[in-house]
């Protein structure tokens, strides 16, 4: 049987678990494994669970290079990582050059966020776009822009930072060191807390007994919506509209054609799609700004392995 060429193998590093697979040219995903990050071990052990992982998927087929997802904030042409959340002691951290002399392989690194946006452009809802943005709604808020049919990074690779636009400059303290960033408000937690607060003058909602027993998250909180729950719909509804609000700024600043959203979070659908649909309009300047499209990721958990190959790949 012939050797496949045209293969890459595209890693996701998070701070728990590293997923990492065998991707070809149409962006379909031929080999995946995962292993755990063993994050509080440092950044040495880090970057060889993911050599081990990398050598144990070359098998299957001519590799031309890794790709490598990283949260925090990146630098892409040197491969430089810095200050990622969940990772103990990632102060600088040269993966690409790391992973090269481990690997013998061409190594490229892009923020995660930044690689689900290459991933959507490439194989996603993105396809056929020059000028998106990508958000993620998860334990935290991610962006990545594409413009002109290219990832945009900035001047030190940070452009996108979507999550820490302060949407209130008076609001609570973020962990960025900020205040009222929009992530502090539409986080997976933060969305959470928000529901709690509105229990203590709702005490007959659905949600009630899981909040009792500790186990309220952004998705029970969505199933008790789905099921009619007044208090849950308020709690999506609201987080909805902060979402729009926020990227009608975005809108207004870079005139995408489309936003495309992704993460656990936007698992909601409707529920945090709507309102946010409706919102964004309400607050962008122009007719033509205000014809945006807000789609699905359509990659979902794939997207940023996806993405990460394609560094490599540039399909």
């Amino acid at each position: 049987m012939e050797e496949e060429k045209g293969l890459a193998i595209g890693v996701d590093l998070g701070g728990t678990n590293i997923k990492g697979g065998v991707v070809n040219l149409q962006g379909q995903v031929l080999k995946r494994m995962s292993s755990q990050t063993k994050a509080q071990e440092g950044p040495e052990r880090v970057l060889d669970q993911i050599a081990r992982l990398v050598q144990k998927l070359k098998g299957e087929g001519k590799i031309e290079g890794l790709g490598v997802g990283c949260p925090g904030l990146v630098e892409p042409t040197l491969g430089i990582v810095r200050d990622p959340p969940n990772l103990k002691g990632w102060k600088e951290v040269k993966v690409k050059g790391e992973l090269e002399e481990r690997l013998g392989l061409q190594v490229e690194v892009a923020n995660d966020v930044n690689a689900a946006a290459l991933g959507e452009l490439h194989f996603g809802a993105g396809r056929g776009v020059k000028d998106f943005i990508c958000l993620t709604l998860g334990t935290g808020v991610g962006g990545g822009l594409i413009l002109d049919g290219r990832l945009f990074t900035g001047s030190r690779g940070a452009a996108g930072e979507i999550g820490h636009l302060p949407v209130n400059i008076f609001g609570p303290r973020c962990r960025c060191g900020n205040y009222g960033c929009l992530e502090r408000y539409v986080g997976a937690e933060y969305i959470t807390e928000r529901a709690q607060a509105k229990l203590k003058d709702n005490p007959q909602s659905l949600l009630s007994p899981l909040n009792r027993g500790g186990r309220l998250t952004p998705k029970l909180i969505a199933e008790a919506a789905q099921r009619g729950d007044d208090l849950a719909k308020e709690v999506f509804q609201e987080t909805g509209e902060i979402i729009g609000a926020a990227l009608s700024g975005v809108v207004n600043l870079l005139n995408p054609e489309l936003i495309i959203v992704g993460g656990g979070v936007a698992q909601a659908g409707e529920l945090i799609f709507g309102p946010m649909r409706k919102a964004l309009p309400k607050r962008a300047m122009s007719e033509d700004i205000q014809r945006v499209r807000v789609v699905p990721a359509l990659l979902g958990k794939d997207a940023g392995l996806i993405g990460s190959a394609s560094l490599i790949l540039k399909p």
